[in-house]
């Protein structure tokens, strides 16, 4: 690998540390844009492939067998905060599909909403698996298990015909051939996906303009999966999430999802200038998600034109604070060129 520098933490005017990655934008017909360190690396999708890992829940007709509206399949993509919205629509999938709380296996946090966390812990509420950022992704697979007859408990697994299922359209979606594409355990327990970072930008261009390839029920459920996305950003993250706050200032142009470990990706619809859409892909190589990602990902939108200079200022470039609270330095973008 030989990652760029992506970003420089700035203290005063001297460079303190920088983080380094790879990125990836490419047109809709597969035109290279603008690149840094190597896009061949091979790493984790992590959530950034919700939106894939969703198409099996929808092109089988399970999603519409129980009714799950487009809200439900926004919080199925989504990577969310646990605030009480977000609980409430896990909680409301569940049960249209006949199983509870109890039935995932995905394991239970805090919210990732600060002042939900800290509500929780004065009221002396513990968390539950529903509060659990992947639990929409985790009921939607439960669905999909009884909708298919396979093994609801077992849903999990990377021999359960959920997975397998997931594990096709990972292949398809990245044109990587199934022996090509090594499996891990993601943080919520279900398996996840490494292939280059090319291949993710490729996922989201194929998410966006599925071939003629792909049968009517998968591009049927690329697009419903787009729009929920578009009109739920509240949904696929929460309050001062980034893939939220980016989704709300460039509404309707976009959309976009981390993935944990310095992950992002991105698919813009297509435009006048644009008209194949394109497709971003991001790792940082050291694996943040707070620092670097956000900055970097703002500022190639911004370069893009798909972010104005003014759209979320505090985001890039990122302001570092002392414990006062006073501006000490800045978090800034180290993008080469225009595209």
């Amino acid at each position: 690998m030989t990652p760029d520098i992506l970003a420089n933490v700035i203290r005063g005017n001297t460079v303190e540390s920088v983080h380094r990655g790879h990125y990836l934008v490419i047109d809709g017909d597969g035109n290279t844009l603008g690149s840094g360190g190597d896009p061949s690396t091979v790493t984790y999708f992590r959530s950034s492939c919700k939106s894939i890992q969703a198409i099996p829940f929808i092109a089988s007709g399970a999603a519409d067998r129980f009714g799950f509206a487009e809200d439900e399949i926004a919080l199925a993509v989504a990577s969310h905060s646990g605030e009480r919205i977000h609980v409430e629509i896990a909680a409301r999938m569940l049960a249209k599909a006949g199983f509870s709380e109890h039935d995932l296996r995905c394991g239970a946090h805090l919210p990732f909403n600060e002042a939900e966390s800290r509500r929780m812990i004065a009221a002396g509420e513990k968390p539950t698996q529903l509060h659990n950022n992947c639990s929409g992704k985790h009921a939607a697979m439960l669905a999909l298990a009884r909708h298919i007859g396979a093994d609801a408990a077992g849903y999990d697994l990377m021999s359960n015909p959920v997975q397998t299922a997931i594990l096709e359209r990972i292949a398809q979606f990245t044109e990587s051939p199934v022996s090509d594409i090594a499996i891990g355990i993601d943080g919520c327990a279900a398996p996840n996906f490494a292939v280059p970072v090319a291949a993710m930008a490729r996922s989201f261009i194929s998410l966006l303009n599925p071939p003629d390839s792909f049968d009517g029920a998968t591009r049927a459920a690329c697009k419903r999966i787009v729009n929920a996305m578009i009109e739920h950003p509240d949904l696929v993250g929460g309050t001062g999430r980034l893939d939220t706050m980016i989704m709300e200032a460039a509404r309707g142009k976009l959309i976009c999802k981390v993935g944990a470990d310095g992950v992002w990706l991105c698919g813009v619809l297509p435009s006048d200038r644009w008209p194949s859409g394109l497709a971003i892909a991001l790792k940082i190589e050291d694996g943040d998600d707070h620092l670097s990602r956000p900055v970097v990902a703002v500022e190639l939108l911004r370069k893009l034109g798909l972010l104005n200079a003014d759209d979320l200022p505090d985001v890039a470039p990122m302001p570092v604070r002392n414990r006062r609270g006073d501006i000490v330095g800045r978090i800034s973008a180290v993008i080469d060129g225009e595209f």
